[in-house]
């Protein structure tokens, strides 16, 4: 009996190949979404946990020379034998690819180049065979050597020993810095006396890139989750038809014995073998997209945050077994509903026509009453939420509670426009439309996710460049800025510029913990640059005059949100407390920041030298002077940039951070049209009995397939309508709750009705589309399909 009604069951599929497409389709797509984002954050953390690994250096303190040149193998030898525990590190470019030369023997035994060296079961490694450990694509660029391939490996990266990276960068003898282990003897050599021009630099206070990039991953995953919620209704409106579709068998396989607990599980069985395939098959996708996606990401991400990203996908299990277990679990749970309905309904009721549409709108109201409470949560989360968590359940709520009541409102407006008709027909098409209202409903729910994605999205992203336009406006005020190669060049440089140009600014800087948050702390000079250009989102009357004297620290508004710092607050900066007087905005900046006067900052931070510079110039004298500079100097070219030079280059990483989530938002409104032309054509088929009878009493095949495509539009007009609103919610829940809690600024909201206007265009045109080819496939009905419409009773 088995295998009989499992046969009888899929004969469905085998009649109906488009629904069966829609299935497998929408499920590939939405997995494929949701696994290409999951590969993308997959490959990214796995390159943070590389760089960790590779270059743990940094948790160390160095010594360095003065002036910048590298050591001689003599003073490191005059160290180790001074009581020192030090180890050389070399480091250099050779065709795209950062050579690292360490001593696995004298290293740290926690640095993380030297652990991922021993680590390997390898001897060149120690004997100097010329053995580089890298990953695939290192050993790509690298065919002349002997390339390792370590998983662990940062990306571009090769480690080797190194006496074999002096020889490959052609630097015999020299080291770069050498790094001092933590546990040194009690007895040492006078550094001042043994190597009188190194001078020791301090560790800098780390910043995890994993934690500092969350936000960004759990942005993208949202918008992976929410274009598999766009695929998940296909797939829901899909199984609802097909379970309407195949009431006479189960009516007939009910009658003739079959317990309902047996069919329920064979159509839930074969609903997970489709699952299983469509899953198999977004997964390949998701890598194909994942592959086109990289690059941006890797580009956003060393853009934002300085964090380097490899190029190469590798097919992780994290990510396609994800893939694979969402396209499971969304299977089971578009599938419930209906199942759970069909297990309910009597056998009867089953040979009712349309039976499962009228058990969908006895539901509407409970359906509407749950969308307002959902909406009631989200206001009151819209009033309180604090942190990633709360934000992202105020999305949740908003966007579920919007998608479950739109067939509500969408009936509420075409009831309206039925009682406003005149004539038979137009009262005709406003009924016909409130039926096919339910199965449309779900392909309207993913459009109105969709366009509301886009708006809200579009909306952060314009406010966010228009914001940060007018923050680069204010903050690069200097007319040219200057990088100099080492302090006796910074000095003759200052020497030389200060009678030449109206002010030399010093811009020094370096890393250090407050109040528990990495930051970055600014030694600035007086000046009316600052003072006149800073953009203040709150502080004292006298904020500048008391910092500029050494009093008051100001910071910007990503260290007083994450650490809770507010103006009048004292906090400990090496040793000494001082009172915040000012909060400044600091758009792009993912780390703390906070300013201090130059005096301060020497005092403190004597090791620090300014070697970059702002110049104030009368912008009608920077050509002559630049010519001057670099002629009667050693200055090059290359080391003076303009302003507009660092905005464009700014300009442009920004341009490229928010490539990702417009292809994103792009193929989540794809993914809707594709929804609504499946759900058109299903629908199709079961349209001819109720188009029939208007055809008999005079209308033509043409006007019944123009008003099929009037219906779309029409559909889609009030969904784009209902999505504005939507939209602007979530950009205001974006930029308020989200990117507080994510980045620690929170944005101006600008408005852009032409934007808003272009996306109800597209969303217009691709249900036209969607519809076009039902409407044509309806208006070419042969009459014959019509007239057996009244062959019997109905």
């Amino acid at each position: 009996m088995t295998r009989a009604t499992l046969h009888a069951l899929l004969s469905h599929w085998w009649r109906s190949p488009l629904q069966l497409f829609t299935l497998l389709a929408g499920l590939a797509l939405a997995t494929a979404l949701w696994s290409g984002v999951q590969a993308v954050n997959a490959e990214a953390r796995a390159s943070y946990r590389a760089a960790s690994t590779t270059l743990g250096e940094g948790n160390f303190d160095r010594l360095l020379r003065r002036d910048g040149q590298p050591i001689d193998m003599a003073t490191y030898i005059a160290l180790r034998r001074g009581g020192w525990l030090v180890s050389p590190v070399i480091a250099g470019q050779l065709n795209g690819v950062r050579i690292i030369g360490v001593d696995p023997l004298t290293a740290p035994g926690s640095m993380g180049a030297a652990q991922l060296a021993q680590d390997q079961a390898i001897t060149g490694f120690f004997t100097g065979q010329g053995q580089l450990l890298g990953s695939a694509d290192v050993a790509a660029r690298l065919p002349e050597f002997t390339v390792i391939i370590s998983e662990n490996a940062a990306p571009d990266t090769a480690v080797t020993d190194i006496g074999v990276a002096q020889d490959i960068l052609g630097r015999a003898g020299e080291i770069d810095r050498l790094v001092i282990a933590p546990d040194q003897p009690l007895r040492q050599a006078d550094l001042a006396l043994i190597a009188p021009d190194l001078i020791r630099q301090r560790a800098q206070a780390s910043t995890d890139t994993a934690q500092l990039t969350e936000s960004f991953h759990l942005n993208l995953s949202a918008f992976g989750l929410l274009a598999f919620a766009v695929g998940i209704f296909i797939v829901n409106g899909a199984i609802g038809l097909a379970f309407e579709q195949r009431r006479p068998v189960v009516r007939t396989l009910r009658a003739l014995g079959v317990p309902l607990r047996r069919l329920v599980l064979l159509m839930a069985a074969e609903l997970m073998i489709f699952a299983l395939v469509a899953g198999l098959v977004g997964v390949f996708l998701g890598y194909v997209i994942a592959a086109l996606l990289l690059p941006d990401v890797a580009a956003t991400l060393r853009g934002l945050y300085g964090a380097d990203v490899s190029g190469t996908l590798q097919l992780r299990p994290a990510w396609w077994l994800s893939g694979l277990v969402i396209a499971l679990g969304g299977t089971a749970l578009a599938a419930t509903g209906a199942l759970w309905k069909l297990s309910k309904m009597p056998l009867l009721a089953a040979a009712q026509k349309r039976a499962l549409a009228m058990a969908a709108g006895r539901r509407a109201g409970a359906q509407a009453a749950i969308a307002a409470l959902l909406l009631g949560i989200c206001v009151i989360l819209g009033l309180t939420a604090q942190g990633l968590i709360a934000g992202f359940a105020l999305l949740a709520c908003l966007l579920i509670g919007a998608a479950l009541l739109l067939p509500f409102v969408l009936d509420r407006v075409l009831a309206l426009a039925s009682k406003g008709a005149k004539t038979i027909a137009a009262q005709w098409f406003w009924a016909d439309t409130r039926q096919q209202l339910p199965g449309l409903s779900l392909a309207l729910m993913a459009l109105l996710l969709a366009m509301a994605a886009n708006v809200g999205v579009s909306t952060m992203v314009s406010s966010f460049r228009t914001t940060f336009t007018g923050f680069l406006d204010q903050r690069l005020t200097s007319e040219l800025y200057v990088d100099t190669a080492d302090p006796a060049q910074a000095a003759a440089f200052v020497t030389y510029a200060t009678p030449r140009v109206d002010a030399v600014l010093p811009i020094v800087s370096t890393q250090i913990t407050i109040a528990g948050q990495p930051t970055e702390i600014h030694g600035t000079r007086d000046h009316a640059t600052y003072r006149d250009h800073w953009m203040m989102l709150e502080g004292t009357a006298d904020h500048w005059d008391t910092t500029f004297a050494g009093e008051t620290v100001l910071i910007n508004e990503q260290l007083a949100r994450r650490a809770g710092l507010a103006v009048g607050d004292s906090t400990n900066i090496e040793g000494r407390d001082m009172v915040i007087s000012g909060i400044y905005g600091d758009y792009g900046n993912p780390i703390g920041q906070a300013i201090i006067a130059d005096t301060l900052f020497a005092d403190l931070y004597p090791d620090v030298a300014a070697d970059r510079f702002g110049l104030r110039i009368a912008p009608n004298d920077v050509s002559g002077f630049v010519a001057a500079l670099t002629s009667e100097t050693d200055i090059s070219p290359a080391q003076i940039i303009n302003q507009a030079g660092i905005k464009a280059v700014s300009l442009a990483i920004f341009e490229r951070t928010f490539t990702v989530t417009t292809a994103l938002n792009i193929l989540t409104l794809a993914v809707a049209g594709f929804a609504i032309l499946m759900s058109l054509l299903t629908l199709a088929a079961m349209r001819v009995p109720q188009l029939a009878p208007a055809w008999a009493m005079g209308m033509t095949r043409a006007q019944l397939g123009r008003l099929e495509l009037l219906r779309a539009v029409l559909l889609a007009m009030l969904t784009a309508v209902i999505a504005l609103p939507l939209g602007l919610a979530l950009a205001w829940a974006l930029l308020s709750v989200v990117n507080v809690a994510a980045f620690g600024w929170k944005l101006p909201m600008y408005l852009f009705p032409l934007d808003y206007a272009r996306l109800g265009v597209f969303a217009l045109l691709a249900a036209a589309l969607a519809a076009l080819w039902p409407a044509r496939r309806l208006a070419r009905t042969p009459p014959a399909d019509l007239l057996k419409v009244f062959s019997n009773e109905r």
